[in-house]
């Protein structure tokens, strides 16, 4: 059973992975965010009679010591994982280069680097916080993202913080909220010990779809799918115009449906012209 989870969670973690690694958040943040959330649903989903779940039995569940359950429960709302900077190994490099004196001009800003050197050098900043990656591979990655230039003068940083994409914050909370929906009906229908029915939830899938016709179902589903989306966000605010808001002895709940286009080409197969 724990095999079968194992690989669940694998597929569920790798979109949000390669997220992750497109906003240059690397293994240290990733894992402070996981403490939190196991922390956040073992005192929420298995507490008794209402009340937060103790820290003894999250400690116990989550597998992280009592101590640590108490720094994460006593987090401010929202505060960012406190590993941050170090993220990565890039991340810590332009944190080196924009807070270590060492590595600064006389007025407090980066410095321009030379190459080699015992002190104040691109060589010396790389030993300090590159950690056992090769140098000539951290300086090609640093030059390639755009994050350093090279001259005559030297190596010259560009950027504070190392982030490989620029979204949209609202398209990614969009995007948290899609994932979130989708697997929280997911886990539902597949808890063992539910009292209630099952949650609606379908899918129509190919594997060997020529890439043409991929883009053609597209456009069908862009055209169809707006439309029924439509049509049951109507039924929503009716249905919420003639009832008003939930009974007083009642707790209202968020509902609705979400839709999505399937398009994976790690599962597909090779399609010859």
């Amino acid at each position: 059973m724990k095999n079968q989870i194992f690989k669940t969670c694998k597929l569920m973690l790798e979109p949000a992975i390669r997220l992750l690694l497109r906003a240059g958040i690397g293994w240290n943040e990733f894992a402070e965010i996981g403490k939190q959330v196991f922390v956040d649903v073992a005192r929420r989903d298995y507490g008794l009679q209402g009340r937060p779940t103790n820290s003894a039995r999250v400690s116990l569940m989550t597998g992280l010591s009592r101590r640590e359950v108490a720094r994460i429960k006593n987090l401010p709302t929202g505060e960012e994982p406190s590993v941050v900077p170090g993220s990565s190994r890039i991340s810590q490099v332009l944190s080196g280069w924009h807070l270590d004196r060492e590595f600064l001009g006389p007025s407090g800003e980066p410095a321009v680097l030379a190459e080699d050197g015992d002190t104040g050098s691109l060589s010396a900043l790389l030993d300090r916080y590159g950690g056992d990656i090769p140098r000539g591979a951290l300086v090609k990655e640093l030059v390639q993202l755009g994050l350093v230039t090279v001259d005559e003068s030297g190596y010259t940083v560009n950027a504070r913080e190392y982030v490989r994409m620029a979204s949209d914050p609202g398209m990614l909370r969009q995007a948290g909220q899609a994932i979130h929906d989708h697997a929280t009906t997911i886990v539902h229908n597949v808890a063992a010990d539910r009292s209630n029915s099952s949650r609606f939830e379908r899918m129509a899938t190919q594997f060997q779809v020529d890439p043409s016709d991929a883009i053609a179902f597209e456009e069908v589903l862009a055209e169809r799918g707006q439309a029924f989306l439509e049509e049951m966000d109507s039924w929503l605010s009716k249905s919420q115009s003639a009832k008003g808001s939930a009974s007083v002895n009642r707790k209202a709940v968020r509902t609705g449906v979400g839709m999505y286009l399937i398009y994976d080409e790690t599962q597909g197969t090779q399609h010859n012209a």
